[in-house]
């Protein structure tokens, strides 16, 4: 049986988080959604940092609160998450919430990418918020 490796990593910007309930939780929606978990690293940055990745990597000239590379094939999930703390922080409160209630919003958004969910359309977008929104409620 495989090791289950799940990781965290700061860039540029400092933040606390709860690693002991959130490997879990990230565990958990994996098995959920039937998917063995291999891997995630979780790369936390500034807006200036991820800015970087997605002109380099995807060719995207904007800001974004999350990047997901993932390099499972099917069922398993291994993968790279890039979390921009400006973003996280800004859109908490544009959107009136808690930043660590949007940064949580933000981790399971990446998990959700590494399961196969996409928000390209709004029909994927749909699904996805209410996919977010099931696993937030279960944090």
């Amino acid at each position: 049986m495989s090791k289950i490796s799940i990781s965290f990593f700061f860039e540029d910007v400092k933040c606390k988080i709860d690693k002991a309930k959130i490997i879990p939780w990230i565990e958990s929606t994996a098995k959920a959604e039937n998917k063995k978990l291999k891997s995630i690293n979780y790369i936390f940055g500034s807006d200036k940092f991820l800015h970087a990745i997605n002109v380099q990597a995807l060719n995207h000239d904007t800001l974004t609160d999350v990047i997901t590379f993932s390099y499972g094939e099917e069922e398993n999930i291994e993968g790279e998450v890039y979390i921009s703390l400006d973003r996280v922080k800004d859109n908490a409160k544009t959107f009136n919430k808690e930043p660590y209630n949007e940064l949580l919003r933000v981790i399971i958004h990446g998990v959700l990418h590494l399961c196969g969910y996409n928000d390209k359309s709004e029909d994927e977008e749909k699904i996805m918020r209410q996919k977010e929104d099931f696993y937030l409620a279960r944090y």
